[in-house]
């Protein structure tokens, strides 16, 4: 039987019990889930504007690694934030919730549900919650403790980060580059803690009513399974090649957010020498395995989510009954 829906609401400084705003799907889980295959199932049903939440699929160029939905999938499914920047433009989540805000309110004028599909929390995060203001990225800084890493390693890293952000350093991965990169970064320039700056809560409720759908198998072993499978496709597809490509322009490097995306930077290492065809299928599994937990970890502490199984239950059907009750008659 699938878990009963809590939805917790923000305070409505209303009198009415009667919520007015406009309704919203975030349907959310670890990779190798089958977000996508759901989220287009749910568009073929109810009349909804995707929007993807996944910080590789932002960039172009970034296909096979990303597990981007195909040429002919997207013209029939049109993903709003999909290919909109260059491998050498980072973004962030700031500007992630900037852009996806404008394309649900033009989901919305449209007479369109906004459905927001995707794996990367952070963006959820800023979109939903907001983000307190973050000092400026440094390129300097954050070049300078590159070279570290590459001296040291990121575990090392890492423990100072613990060492200086005990609460941030809990939430990330010893060998999560980007994050624990920023962390240091942010503690440098501004002298404060990640973790403090982050615990400023949104005061004005969300423009949307939300129901939060969460793809979030039980069974580890069948989706390490899918997740070896997957890496093992994306290299047969040519993900040695789409690396490649991207080096040979000469204008990229490692350090770009886009290249830290799990599969690209092993990928770079690979074609630098460092790994043969086999260790660097081993190392894509090992940290998409990584990222999938780090993934499940967020999503439990999202209590108002409805869970859905999908090695238990069929998601289609679950999804589509809690879609009926959510949705005004």
């Amino acid at each position: 039987m699938p878990p009963v829906l809590h939805v917790r609401l923000p305070t409505m400084p209303c009198m009415s019990a009667i919520d007015t705003r406009p309704p919203a799907i975030f349907l959310m889980g670890p990779t190798a889930t089958g977000k996508t295959d759901l989220a287009l199932a749910l568009a073929r049903r109810y009349p909804v504007a995707l929007i993807s939440v996944d910080s590789a699929l932002v960039y172009r160029g970034l296909d096979i690694g990303s597990a981007k939905p195909d040429a002919a999938t997207l013209a029939r499914y049109p993903h709003a934030l999909v290919d909109i920047r260059d491998p050498a433009q980072p973004y962030s989540a700031a500007q992630f919730a900037h852009d996806a805000r404008h394309a649900m309110d033009a989901a919305t004028r449209a007479g369109k549900l906004p459905l927001l599909v995707g794996g990367t929390g952070l963006y959820f995060r800023a979109l939903h919650q907001g983000l307190s203001p973050m000092p400026e990225a440094d390129p300097a800084l954050r070049a300078r403790l590159d070279a570290q890493a590459q001296q040291l390693g990121w575990p090392a890293l890492h423990q100072r980060l613990r060492a200086l952000d005990p609460d941030a350093a809990a939430r990330i991965g010893a060998h999560d580059a980007q994050r624990i990169a920023r962390a240091l970064e942010v503690i440098e320039t501004s002298g404060r803690k990640l973790s403090e700056i982050q615990r400023r809560v949104r005061t004005a409720p969300f423009p949307w009513r939300v129901l939060k759908l969460a793809l979030l198998p039980s069974d580890r072993k069948r989706l390490h399974e899918r997740i070896g499978h997957r890496a093992r496709h994306m290299l047969d597809a040519g993900l040695i090649e789409e690396v490649r490509a991207l080096r040979d322009r000469g204008d990229l490097h490692e350090g770009l957010p886009a290249l830290r995306a799990v599969g690209y930077r092993q990928t770079w290492s690979y074609l630098q020498g460092n790994l043969d065809r086999d260790a660097l299928h081993a190392r894509i599994v090992y940290a998409t395995r990584q990222l999938a937990k780090r993934q499940t970890t967020w999503l439990r502490r999202e209590f108002d989510a409805r869970l859905i199984d999908p090695d238990r239950h069929d998601a289609q059907s679950v999804a589509l009954d809690a879609l009926s009750l959510f949705l005004p008659g």
